[in-house]
């Protein structure tokens, strides 16, 4: 079994918590094998237990004796909430209540436990966790991704093509968020070819045949169901005029490869490329929200096309490149963005495993590397 980064027990001994993350993480997995003999658990997923508390939220008091409870899946019955505001205010009870949308918990109640439920979330598998077992090969995860099924099993690319279909059918068919799937399907895919890019609502309705308002509506649902996430432009910049619209990612490199019906990636390719920054994205948001560092991961462009993949608060600048060979022509950006401010990192993060500091505080290091010690928190 692979040991994941979140401690649910830490969790729920400081206070009761919202936990969020797609379908197909390992959410209820976690639960099952960490702490499933301490708490009363309710799985919303089970057919009965979900009629009965559908039809009278109530109920819930008669199935929690212990003081932890776990409900996964509360997005299924918002109404509960109610019934858990009462447990945790008259009872003292604490609560893990896992989701994969925050768009129905927001839309019908979650304001109800403000300031008595704090929110974590859940990723695919990261470098990290894989690597403990020496289990990490880079390419079958830039190909497949970090879904533990996925990455771990026989037939990932066929469970990634199922998994599109089920989110399709399971959260938007049913939970009517759109009224035309066939039109989101087509949306998808368009973000998925644009992965990684910045936004440009335009060419996404353009290329799905979609009124751009549309797309912008489309997109809030990806983010609302955990699917996808923004990395805003740094804006410190003072000199410069800069981009200041958002670049956007799915949640895991297997979906975007699935969705683009991606076969394969060639190494030197720009879709080798694109998945390898989409990786590095990943693990840096990863580890700053299990490690509850409020430091935003955006990044900076300015209108001549100069670019700097990743700003990690006002500490670390960052180029993401793929090639097994980097030199001083990789410097621009951050010579540029080095002249805005001061900063504690300036690197470039690589497969190039020659790594080399330079006079102008500018660091190469090898992706392992810099992995490592972000997670042992060297950086930050």
């Amino acid at each position: 079994m692979i040991e994941r980064q979140l401690n649910l027990m830490e969790l729920l001994n400081r206070s009761s918590h919202f936990l969020l993350g797609p379908r197909g993480i390992g959410k209820s997995f976690l639960i099952r094998s960490s702490c499933l003999d301490v708490v009363d658990y309710i799985d919303l997923l089970d057919s009965r237990t979900y009629l009965r508390l559908k039809s009278d939220p109530a109920l819930l008091h008669s199935l929690i004796s212990k003081p932890l409870t776990v409900i996964d899946e509360i997005q299924r019955i918002p109404e509960l909430l109610n019934e858990v505001h009462r447990a945790i205010e008259i009872e003292g009870k604490r609560f893990l209540l896992t989701g994969s949308s925050a768009r129905s918990l927001r839309r019908k109640g979650v304001n109800l436990l403000a300031g008595r439920a704090f929110r974590a979330e859940m990723f695919p598998l990261t470098w990290f966790e894989l690597s403990r077992l020496d289990n990490f090969d880079l390419h079958r995860y830039l190909r497949l991704g970090g879904l533990p099924t996925a990455f771990l099993g026989e037939h990932g690319e066929d469970y990634l093509y199922a998994y599109v279909d089920t989110y399709l059918k399971e959260e938007i068919q049913f939970e009517g968020l759109v009224r035309n799937l066939p039109n989101y399907t087509r949306f998808l895919q368009s973000v998925a070819f644009n992965n990684s890019k910045v936004l440009n609502f335009a060419k996404v309705a353009n290329d799905a045949q979609l009124s751009p308002n549309t797309v912008r509506d489309y997109y809030q649902i990806l983010i609302d169901t955990l699917i996808g996430f923004q990395v805003p432009p740094w804006r410190g910049s003072q000199t410069r005029k800069f981009v200041q619209t958002t670049k956007f990612y799915l949640f895991d490199h297997g979906i975007v490869n699935a969705l683009r019906d991606t076969k394969s990636l060639d190494p030197g390719s720009d879709l080798f490329g694109m998945a390898f920054e989409h990786f590095i994205a990943c693990e840096i948001r990863a580890f700053l929200s299990y490690n509850r560092i409020r430091l935003p991961l955006q990044f900076w462009r300015t209108r001549t096309g100069r670019e700097v993949d990743f700003v990690i608060g006002d500490e670390i600048a960052m180029e993401v490149k793929s090639a097994k060979s980097v030199s001083r022509r990789d410097h621009k950006g951050l010579l540029l963005i080095s002249r805005e401010r001061e900063w504690k990192h300036l690197l470039v993060v690589s497969r190039d495993s020659t790594e080399a500091s330079f006079d102008n505080y500018i660091r190469h290091e090898h992706w392992k590397t810099f992995l490592n010690r972000l997670w042992n928190r060297e950086y930050i």
